[in-house]
């Protein structure tokens, strides 16, 4: 290699590889700042794409998991209050049996009646008055007078429709009437108007035995339609999370620094960008060979 005043080669290229190596070592100490290995799109364009993607894809399941969790809730709570039903039901199943037997006197039947009647008003009660989140849920203007269509996941293909609204009003065979009211108990000769049930012999309360077990079957149909939507919900739950923790996953794989590496290119930048800098100054002094020569 020649001497030259006016070009080094040698200071150069130690200025580059100073250079080269003080970008590398930034882009390291960032990525370890950040703990992000894309910081920008100029640090991987299609691996920013698809993080991208990924990334709205998981954000979107985040959300799909407290859909869930809220449908459920309105459903358990729908469930808990057909479950008070039942029990009310049987109580009224007993006392109609024991009024159907006619060792009873009108005193014992219209004792049968009273609690009757305080009875059914707690059903008309459950019907008109449960609620989830300030909302009713059952009768003309509740929730479950139409079809629900619950949004279980990230895309608008993956819902969940559950519709009682057959079951529950509306139609021949559905379990409450516009008032809230029972159909099945509701019909039936011991209905006088507006007074309720009135249990003056035992064909009555017979009759009343007949439309509550007609009617517990109707709750039993639609609590069965709840459990299964529940049970479904807590699969779709399960599928749920699996593909957000796989999906997480693939994101962190692009997106994350690894340290372990990151960290060795920041030690080994280090050192190169000294050495660049003191091979630098090395080939700075060469200039004074020259002023050797004219001496």
């Amino acid at each position: 290699m020649s001497l030259s005043i006016f070009t080094s080669a040698s200071s150069m290229a130690s200025t580059n590889a100073m250079n080269k190596s003080n970008n590398l070592l930034s882009t390291a100490m960032e990525r370890l700042g950040t703990g992000k290995r894309i910081n920008s799109a100029a640090d991987d364009a299609a691996g920013l794409q698809i993080a991208t993607r990924l990334q709205g894809q998981t954000n979107g399941m985040t959300v799909a998991q407290r859909n869930i969790s809220d449908a459920t809730a309105l459903l358990q709570t729908s469930e808990g209050a057909f479950d008070e039903v039942s029990n009310i039901m049987y109580r009224m199943k007993d006392l109609a049996t024991q009024a159907s037997n006619d060792t009873n006197t009108q005193k014992d039947r219209d004792a049968i009646n009273s609690e009757l009647n305080d009875l059914n008003s707690e059903l008309s009660n459950i019907m008109n008055n449960t609620s989830y989140a300030g909302d009713k849920l059952f009768g003309a203007s509740g929730k479950f007078a139409s079809a629900l269509n619950f949004q279980i996941g990230s895309s608008t293909d993956e819902t969940m429709k559950v519709d009682l609204s057959k079951e529950l009003k509306g139609g021949t065979g559905a379990l409450t009437n516009a008032s809230g009211k029972f159909n099945d108990i509701q019909s039936g000769s011991y209905i006088k108007g507006a007074s309720g049930i009135q249990l003056t012999s035992a064909s009555d309360a017979q009759a009343l035995m007949t439309n509550l077990e007609k009617t517990l079957d109707s709750v039993g149909s639609v609590r069965s339609k709840m459990g299964a939507s529940i049970n479904r919900l807590g699969h779709t739950a399960a599928n749920l999370a699996n593909m957000k923790d796989n999906t997480d996953l693939a994101l962190s794989n692009i997106q994350d620094a690894d340290y372990a590496t990151e960290a060795s290119t920041m030690s080994r930048n280090q050192l190169l960008a000294q050495t660049s800098m003191s091979m630098l100054k090395q080939s700075n002094s060469m200039s004074s060979m020259v002023m050797s020569l004219l001496g």
